[in-house]
């Protein structure tokens, strides 16, 4: 099958050949067709990346009336870098096609610039939700002789709350125009705004119904939660040529990570809501001409981007619907290339990773942190391609070489390859020299379980000792704080974060978190300790005065956790207001 055969015209099709086109994608083999030879709306389902720009744009341009300078093509998209995506591929796809105009309405740039352009006459508008209503609430634009409506990434433009806005725009368009709908997964807005708005849509489907896309290969890392920044390094070390996004669930930790990567010598940028359109501007253009290796950034702020050649997906975390991962790994392993979508998890996190597996309908490869003697052998070999296949200059370079071969004739061929690998690898080996032991959770639970060569299932006296005493005891380079909260409190590990977080001024690094019944203990890095114990020395959780001190390893804090703490204040359970609370919770529920 050809574009010539799905009906494009030849001046379309020399742009498109221009641009690389060569046979059509799945998604532009049903939708180009039915866009220009038949009647009726229609809904595709596919993921990001499957050619959905030209599938809608070429059909699009070729049935402009040229002669009428008024918009007849209305194109709706979630994002404003999505909105100038579309509209450069626009451009580029109708580069024969004299006096076609095509305008990209959006918010942060001058309205009145784009009221101009309007009153100059254009024939199709790609426009963000918020922006056009604007313009329509202004009577700056006239879209009742559009004839084809263009929903572009409708799951998003949902997710970001643009449905009321959807509604108002499609009730000022014609009622016989034809209408596309095109989002990766189907939830039951979309099909509302079908109903509502579509005449016996016909559904294309590229693939299954929100399943991950083909090409991309999916893989978690299991680790402690102190150790997922250690992890996100030795994988990005691990894939030399590693061009990706890094997705985080925050703005803070977005920045903090980012933060953290450049000051150990990542080409990396954050994109989050905080920052100001230009600086936004500036970070993508930045990582889309490769400048940047690595782009940290929010869900929300990454909605719309449309980056080619994405090597790498790392979710820093795993989000908490399906919808977002799909997203998220779907932007990799586009337009027929492979990629990778690498989750970094703990175990709380697993179920909803087997979630995730049964309805995208792909496996998630369980692989191991790479130790530091596999990233250096990677790293070395990378470095030996990239000697192979360096572009040489003979005719410049040969002047200086006569005094390049005295300068380093002593030297043995060996000698010599060993100081150029040096020259690379010094600080990378030095980085490493006494990297920490990064524990794969998965493989250390067997271990830690059989570690005294006793069988499974034993539980005799000594081993619950031991396990208590471990409990007291801080992992190495850091120390235990005891706080007098536990899980019948409901003081879970992201309460105690929060409460952490809500009281102390500056961050700190948690380790290895033991929720008891009534008493918490958890790991922060050594000297961190009583600045932490001195932040909760005031706080309250739900009415409970909170005490903490450093844990003492000897103490047997299960057998005092009922009695008044060294301080002389009262435990949890004789606290009034607490207490009351708690009356009140067990009511609530038993009701």
């Amino acid at each position: 099958m050809t574009f010539e055969e799905l009906g494009v015209r030849e001046d379309l099709l020399k742009a498109i050949t221009e641009v690389g086109f060569e046979s059509p994608m799945p998604v532009q083999e049903k939708v180009i067709p039915h866009l220009l030879h038949e009647d009726g709306d229609v809904v595709a389902l596919a993921q990001t990346g499957t050619g959905k720009t030209a599938a809608f744009g070429l059909p699009v341009i070729q049935r402009i009336d040229i002669e009428k300078r008024r918009p007849q093509a209305l194109i709706i998209s979630p994002t404003r870098e999505l909105c100038l995506q579309i509209s450069s591929d626009l451009a580029d796809y109708s580069k024969y096609v004299e006096n076609l105009r095509v305008l990209p309405v959006y918010g942060g740039s001058s309205i009145e610039s784009q009221i101009r352009t309007l009153r100059q006459g254009v024939q199709i508008i790609v426009a963000t939700p918020g922006r056009l209503l604007d313009l329509i609430k202004r009577g700056t634009v006239d879209l009742s002789s559009v004839h084809t409506v263009i929903l572009d990434e409708a799951d998003e433009m949902l997710n970001m709350g643009f449905l009321e806005d959807i509604n108002a725009i499609l009730e000022n368009v014609p009622e016989d125009r034809k209408m596309l709908l095109f989002s990766a997964t189907m939830p039951d807005e979309i099909a509302k705004i079908a109903k509502n708005y579509m005449h016996n849509p016909q559904e294309f489907v590229v693939g299954s119904r929100n399943e991950g896309a083909e090409n991309v290969r999916h893989i978690y890392y299991m680790v402690n939660a102190k150790d997922k920044y250690l992890a996100l390094k030795r994988i990005a070390d691990s894939n030399p040529n590693i061009y990706g996004i890094i997705f985080c669930r925050t703005r803070r930790e977005t920045q903090e990570i980012s933060d953290n990567l450049i000051g150990d010598g990542y080409n990396v940028d954050a994109l989050h809501g905080d920052l100001s359109q230009m600086q936004r501007d500036t970070v993508m253009k930045k990582f889309r001409e490769h400048t940047l290796q690595l782009l940290v950034a929010t869900d929300v702020a990454a909605r719309g981007l449309d980056v080619d050649n994405l090597t790498h997906v790392i979710n820093y975390g795993l989000p908490d619907d399906i919808a977002t991962y799909t997203h998220r790994s779907g932007r990799t392993g586009r337009a027929g290339k492979n990629g990778v979508s690498i989750a970094i998890i703990h175990s709380r996190e697993k179920g909803k990773m087997k979630d995730i597996q049964r309805k995208i309908g792909k496996e998630f490869e369980h692989k191991l942190v790479p130790t530091p003697q596999a990233i250096i052998e990677k790293q070395l070999y990378n470095l030996a391609d990239r000697i192979e296949k360096v572009k040489v200059n003979d005719e410049e370079i040969e002047k200086y070489l006569p005094g390049i071969v005295r300068k380093l004739e002593w030297l043995s061929e060996n000698d010599l390859l060993k100081r150029i690998v040096s020259l690379e690898f010094n600080r990378l080996l030095d980085y490493y020299k006494d990297a920490p032991v990064v524990v794969d959770y998965e493989e250390r639970k067997p271990r830690e379980r059989n570690g005294r060569g006793e069988q499974n299932g034993e539980r005799n006296d000594h081993r619950r000792s031991d396990k208590s005493k471990d409990r007291r005891t801080a992992e190495r380079g850091y120390e235990r704080v005891y706080v007098n909260a536990g899980k019948s409190d409901g003081f879970f590990p992201a309460r105690l974060i929060e409460t952490i977080n809500q009281n102390l001024e500056g961050r700190v690094d948690i380790g290895r978190i033991d929720l008891l019944n009534n008493y918490s203990l958890f790991d922060v890095r050594k000297g961190d300790g009583h600045k932490v114990v001195g932040a909760l020395k005031n706080a309250r959780y739900f009415g409970k005065r909170l005490y903490a001190e450093i844990a003492d390893p000897k103490r047997d804090y299960a057998k005092s956790s009922d009695r008044k703490n060294s301080k002389g204040r009262r435990a949890a359970s004789e606290d009034d207001n607490f207490s009351k609370y708690k009356k009140d919770r067990n009511k609530k529920f038993r009701k």
